[in-house]
């Protein structure tokens, strides 16, 4: 009974979005909370990440019913490659299934976004064939931020444009005296992207935690209760209403 309750109450706050003007084009995920879900699910922490993994698709085939163009998802942060090998090395293996579901799944484009260096090779190898598969398909653009910090994007971007200018013979001098936010854009991991209109994140964490801290400096925010693993589409339709209710004022 509580089920056809959920679904009637989604289909209600569906039919109050109104018009795709107040749909988001680019959201960003925070999927926060895979092992809180299972410990208190009583599994294990490979079992949590492998239920936020199956949550995905679900996300995505969401997504598609509305006039969302782009999905950038954090999957794996620079700051959990610390953990230790034994917590590591499943959640890699987790990341990587998805990661290849992802590009074979054949609806989505694949763009893996973060510092490929800083990743084992196995898993570069999966980022990179992944979006060779599926990085020119028609559909929603799914950005994979694996090995992903907002801090270290932006340093790559910095450090990508004064290569750049340097190839080009300008000093340092030329180039701060040149320098603009669109330059600095030109070179994020998500040149060439809009700007995420709405971040979510789940587990009940109010932060950003360094995610995509260039580009959301307009963006709206969802903080969700629900942990990842539970995350469902009355919660989606949730932030999409909540989205389109605001004034977006873009600092002005």
């Amino acid at each position: 009974m509580r089920r056809g309750f959920v679904r009637l109450y989604a289909h209600r706050v569906e039919g109050k979005l109104g018009n795709a003007e107040g749909v988001p084009k680019h959201i960003g995920v925070i999927l926060d909370g895979n092992r809180r879900w299972a410990k208190a699910a009583g599994g294990t922490t490979k079992e949590g990440h492998e239920a936020g993994a199956a949550k995905i698709q679900e996300l995505l085939g969401w997504c598609a019913e509305t006039d969302v163009e782009v999905v950038t998802l954090w999957m794996l942060s620079t700051d959990n490659l610390a953990r230790p090998a034994d917590q590591l090395d499943p959640l890699l293996t987790v990341v990587e299934g998805a990661v290849r579901d992802l590009a074979a799944d054949g609806r989505w484009r694949v763009h893996h976004v973060g510092a490929l260096e800083v990743l084992p090779e196995r898993t570069r190898t999966v980022l990179q064939e992944a979006e060779e598969l599926a990085g020119k398909r028609e559909g929603i653009l799914v950005n994979v931020a694996v090995g992903y910090g907002g801090r270290q994007e932006i340093t790559d971007a910095v450090r990508s444009l004064l290569a750049k200018r340097a190839a080009e013979g300008q000093d340092l001098a030329q180039v701060a005296e040149s320098l603009g936010v669109e330059d600095i854009s030109e070179h994020l991991y998500t040149r060439g992207q809009p700007d995420p209109d709405l971040v979510i994140r789940t587990s009940g964490e109010q932060r950003l935690s360094g995610f995509m801290l260039w580009q959301s400096a307009h963006s709206e925010y969802f903080f969700c209760e629900a942990y990842w693993p539970a995350f469902r589409k009355v919660d989606f339709l949730r932030a999409l209403r909540d989205y389109a209710a605001r004034h977006r004022r873009y600092g002005v």
